[in-house]
């Protein structure tokens, strides 16, 4: 759903511009109080994940085909507002390095993928929990609606930019009924990676999982024939090598490698679903030229490399680098800002305590 320039006229561009910007804002404060010991280090892999299933589009009807979006599996496995900075720095990574969604839209780009997906998904996701049983399963099984749910919405958020700001004379009507219908589709897609991500990390470590934490059970006892909550048990200590996160980051970023590198090459060349429908529509009438359209690594490939399997492969390797390397450093910013700040807040009260 990568939208290119030309699409959106300059003001909505700008405006559009301007309230990613107020979001990632916005994101920035809220990821301090995300990011921790366990969450921090996995934010740059998420970023770096969803960039490598975004390469794997995959057929949903005649002609058409859907990828990843990743607002849900971001949000539910790192937090809302770091879930909208993994996006955010992933459509920066594919705008600047492969051409893929234009620069002037990236303000547009950023609020229809990032912020409407993450919110709209979080928010699915946290009304679901609250009325499922606490159990893992429960975790999952919202994931699924959360993700599905979230890219029709960013279909009808495209439609209502495009109404206000669309470069052709094209029926609203039909530009929503074409991109909610199809978008619909890749929302099963969706739904299906973000839960079964989301359930593999939560089988193997739990605590990791941002969406799953407070969910325990608690445990009942009956008083004076009354149910109430059993005391809460001193926590487990997990052992140093449980609590390690370097075995799930190292199989995170081989997978990724793998998929971007590898499998990919054999991912649907049918256009996606904005594509198709800006084509069938008019969409694209007045759609420009790719200010990075001369980049080495443009349209996922690596100039001058004829061999498209291994051109498309080494694309998609550095791809899948450079994304957890902005993304590590992003986060690692963000969490070094939180401790400081921290550190600051507490410094005064231990010298007054002392």
């Amino acid at each position: 759903m990568h939208v290119p320039d030309g699409f959106i006229n300059a003001p909505t561009s700008a405006a559009a511009g301007v309230v990613a910007a107020g979001a990632l804002a916005v994101s920035l404060r809220g990821a301090r109080r995300e990011l921790d010991e366990r969450t921090a280090p996995l934010a740059g892999l998420v970023a770096a994940f969803i960039f490598a299933v975004q390469m794997l589009n995959f057929p949903v009807a005649a002609g058409t085909s859907g990828h990843l979006l990743g607002g849900a599996l971001a949000a539910i496995l790192v937090g809302p507002y770091t879930g909208v900075l993994c996006v955010s720095v992933v459509l920066l990574m594919q705008g600047i390095l492969f051409a893929d969604g234009g620069l002037t839209a990236l303000g547009v780009n950023i609020t229809d993928m990032a912020i409407t997906t993450t919110v709209v998904a979080y928010a699915v996701f946290r009304g679901l929990v609250k009325v499922l049983p606490r159990r893992r399963r429960s975790v999952t099984v919202a994931s699924f609606a959360a993700a599905l749910l979230s890219v029709p919405a960013a279909a009808v958020v495209f439609t209502l930019i495009y109404a206000i700001g669309g470069t052709t004379d094209v029926s609203i009507g039909k530009v929503a009924t074409a991109m909610i219908g199809v978008h619909v589709l890749i929302g099963i897609g969706e739904a299906a990676i973000t839960a079964l991500t989301v359930g593999a990390v939560i089988a193997v470590r739990p605590d990791l999982v941002y969406g799953a934490r407070g969910l325990q059970q608690r445990l009942k006892l009956r008083v004076n024939g009354e149910l109430v909550d059993a005391p809460a048990a001193e926590p487990t200590p997990v052992p140093t090598a449980a609590r390690s996160h370097r075995k799930l980051w190292i199989t995170g970023l081989v997978t990724s490698l793998v998929l971007a590198g590898f499998v990919s090459f054999y991912a649907s060349a049918s256009p996606d679903g904005l594509e198709k429908v800006a084509h069938d529509q008019g969409i694209d009438k007045k759609e420009e030229r790719h200010a990075s359209a001369d980049s080495p690594l443009a349209d996922y490939g690596v100039k001058d490399i004829s061999d498209a399997r291994l051109s498309g492969g080494l694309a998609g390797v550095i791809g899948v680098g450079s994304t957890v390397v902005v993304g590590s450093t992003v986060f690692w910013v963000v969490r070094r800002r939180r401790t400081s700040a921290s550190a600051a807040t507490s410094g005064p009260s231990a010298s007054q305590a002392a």
